[in-house]
């Protein structure tokens, strides 16, 4: 199982005063690459207060191409918008050393890191019961 949360504030720059033309621009790159991706679970991008923001959450059975293209997705909307940040929460069931783990990827001026997550992980005992057999 592949399941995955995630919010972007898209920003053209990690500076107060941002271009609000190019801005529109990089949106509308990223709903390009949103285009390209395909449509499964949740993909949002739309404004709040003059800020976009983008939102994505799913459940795949396998990762396949859709989890790394989720992955994915991050990187190449710090590269399109520099001055983004956010969170991509990340279970798979099958990564053999995060298997009963959340992971979490940070985009922060533009560069995606991998970090443990501390507060749903492990999975078993935190969220979930251990099986009964």
């Amino acid at each position: 199982m592949f399941q995955y949360h995630g919010w972007v504030t898209i920003r053209d720059t990690a500076g107060l005063d941002g271009d609000a033309a190019l801005l529109r621009t990089q949106v509308e790159a990223v709903r390009r690459l949103l285009a390209e991706l395909g449509d499964y679970g949740l993909m949002d991008l739309r404004y709040t207060n003059g800020t976009p923001f983008l939102h994505v959450a799913g459940l795949a059975n396998h990762r396949g191409e859709w989890g790394t293209g989720i992955i994915e997705l991050f990187g190449r909307v710090g590269e399109i918008a520099p001055g983004s940040f956010g969170l991509l929460y990340v279970w798979d069931d099958e990564d053999p050393d995060h298997q009963n783990e959340f992971r979490i990827f940070r985009l922060v001026r533009g560069v995606v890191t991998e970090h443990a997550d501390a507060l749903l992980s492990p999975l078993i005992p935190t969220v979930e019961d251990e099986d009964r057999d």
